[in-house]
């Protein structure tokens, strides 16, 4: 599993104007190929009397498949540009499709590549993008003794407290970047003298959006 990843967690539609042909861009999040097409024959079907629906999709984090379409436009002036700019942006399980509405004026090879990147960047700014970040469920168990400082160390950390109960005892949930779990654990049992009980319980991405913090399984 890899450490973090960029995709887009709530998707857009954006329009830009080139010599007047409309170029609406779609951009949707998927989690494989199917969903991908399934988004793309949609967008067909809801501009079937457009002049071109051209794709581009990015599936996987790892070793990720990348698949793009020009749609009768001329060989490599819209799929390919609209799969840079999403590569470019480190952004993956995305698809995009821009739709042309042909506006009478020919836009020329550069002018073509210009329009369809800047619909998808249009696209993308129209999106909610998010990065989603590897981190263990810690599962933190202790005296009353001791949570204060518990409590102090997470904060110093910026980390994540998913629930904390008060019984006889006290058990607290934080969410940790991989890459800091190990400290974070060494810094616990020096700050209880070892008192403190922690236990791995998950593994799962987390991300920031508006200020919430939304749990993945991958």
């Amino acid at each position: 599993m890899v450490e973090s990843y960029r995709t887009v967690y709530m998707g857009g539609e954006e329009e830009i104007i080139e010599k007047k042909s409309r170029f609406i861009a779609a951009v949707e999040h998927v989690e494989s190929e199917e969903e991908a097409v399934s988004f793309i024959e949609a967008v067909r079907k809801k501009h079937w009397n457009a002049t071109h629906n051209c794709f581009a999709y990015i599936i996987g984090n790892r070793q990720p498949l990348m698949r793009c379409s020009d749609d009768g436009e001329p060989s490599g002036t819209a799929g390919r540009p609209m799969l840079d700019v999403l590569a470019g942006a480190g952004l993956c399980n995305i698809v995009v499709v821009v739709t042309r509405y042909f506006g009478g004026t020919l836009l020329g090879t550069g002018g073509l590549v210009r329009a369809y990147s800047g619909a998808v960047k249009a696209g993308l700014e129209g999106s909610m993008l998010i990065t989603r970040k590897l981190a263990k469920k810690l599962e933190i168990s202790c005296d009353y003794t001791w949570i204060g400082k518990i409590q102090y160390l997470a904060a110093q950390m910026n980390l994540r407290t998913l629930d904390t109960e008060y019984s006889d005892a006290v058990k607290t949930v934080l969410l940790v970047p991989v890459q800091e779990s190990g400290r974070f654990q060494k810094q616990v049992a020096e700050a209880t003298n070892g008192q403190a009980a922690v236990s791995e319980t998950a593994q799962l991405y987390y991300a920031e959006a508006d200020g919430e913090c939304l749990l993945f399984d991958h």
